[in-house]
């Protein structure tokens, strides 16, 4: 079998580097192709010896992408097209189909009012599903997401899901790490430090985490990502007179040696190092799809705080006893963090939640769902896809 994975950009972000994680436990040969935005996951991938093209789309409507995607597909003899975010999955799925290739969709992003951050509309939703059906199978990084698929009308039978995976080695806990990126950072060795990740949009309410950190003195915040909010939030930071102890990091790669291949637009303060480097993780987000960095930070050990997250929501109660849901207001947010600041710092033991959420785990149940878009129409599922 030979796969085309087909994404709208490759910039820093949660489905991009899920994308190249899932490359590297993939039993299968794959290229990738870029409809935009060749960036900091590009680099990475051809470093990882993964072929990438970019296929210069200009915007959403730049139908002359569809016939070159089309021929790209044609003259891979790709076995499989799999695509992932919204206008790589509308255009991808028809260009598989004229193709005829069997394509499979990954639905990173769907909220309940927003995709990919941006608000969804009757038309981008009639959109979506007018191209899911020229699909195989499209399938949900969570049990909430697939929820809110067949809520659309996407049919159950057509939804999979394959949870997002980490690698748990890569955020393992080390006490090097964390005075070595303090020190880089010009944070005290003994200073209580809060940590957020992701990207700075308005659906994050990284405001929230801001003002609850400026009401706490002595207490510090790294905030990672980049995004449209980023001056508003810099501009709050110095009107609550928090500049001297809240770091903006810009984008963040997750390997802890990025290495030359690395996009030097990319922070030098890799998700691994900032996690060893805090001491609580904070995730305010309106709503998510997953979840990613509220798993990766309790594989670091760490305490989280955090809104919404259907990867830790989707278990049984138990699996992540470190994680702590919370409403989301900033009383009860700086509340919460003094509590925390006053109790002493402590790792803790990373809990089921990271084993379960295993990248290779992750990499086996994708595999059957390609076995299912390759079989025959009668086939039955296998016995995984039965027991799910």
């Amino acid at each position: 079998m030979k796969a085309l994975h087909i994404i709208t950009g490759l910039g820093i972000g949660g489905a991009e580097q899920q994308l190249r994680l899932l490359l590297r436990h993939l039993p299968v040969p794959c290229d990738v192709v870029t409809l935009t935005n060749p960036g900091a996951v590009a680099h990475g991938l051809r470093a990882d010896g993964v072929r990438v093209a970019h296929l210069g789309m200009k915007g959403n409507r730049d139908l002359k992408a569809l016939p070159a995607l089309t021929r790209l597909v044609r003259r891979g003899k790709y076995d499989l097209v799999h695509t992932h975010l919204y206008r790589a999955c509308v255009y991808g799925r028809i260009a598989a189909r004229l193709a005829g290739v069997p394509a499979v969709a990954t639905e990173h992003s769907l909220g309940q009012a927003e995709i990919e951050g941006r608000p969804l509309t009757r038309g981008a939703r009639a959109l979506y599903l007018g191209t899911e059906r020229l699909g195989a199978a499209t399938v949900a990084v969570s049990a909430t997401v697939a929820g809110r698929l067949r809520d659309w009308g996407v049919p159950p039978a057509r939804i999979h899901v394959v949870p997002n995976g980490i690698d748990a080695a890569r955020y393992r806990f080390d006490a090097a790490h964390r005075t070595a990126t303090r020190a880089r950072l010009g944070i005290p060795a003994d200073a209580f430090v809060v940590g957020g990740v992701g990207r700075i949009v308005s659906g994050k309410r990284f405001d929230v985490l801001v003002r609850a950190v400026a009401a706490l003195p002595g207490a510090w915040l790294l905030l990672a990502g980049d995004g449209p909010e980023r001056d508003a939030l810099r501009t709050l930071t110095a009107r609550l007179g928090a500049t001297d102890r809240i770091r903006f990091l810009g984008e963040c790669d997750t390997a802890l040696n990025p290495g030359p291949d690395s996009s030097p637009t990319v922070s030098r303060t890799p998700i691994p190092a900032l996690l060893c480097a805090i001491d609580v993780f904070v995730s305010t987000s309106r709503e998510e799809a997953f979840g990613l960095a509220v798993v990766e930070a309790l594989a670091a050990g760490l305490p989280v705080l955090h809104r919404a997250c259907p990867a830790i929501d989707d278990l049984p109660p138990g699996h992540a006893p470190g994680a702590r849901r919370i409403s989301g207001s900033v009383g009860e947010l700086t509340a919460a963090l003094r509590q925390r600041m006053e109790g002493g710092v402590r790792r803790l033991v990373p809990p089921p939640a990271v084993s379960h959420y295993d990248i290779a785990r992750s990499s086996a149940r994708l595999m059957d769902v390609y076995a299912h878009a390759l079989a025959p129409a009668s086939a039955p599922p296998t016995r995984r896809e039965a027991h799910r």
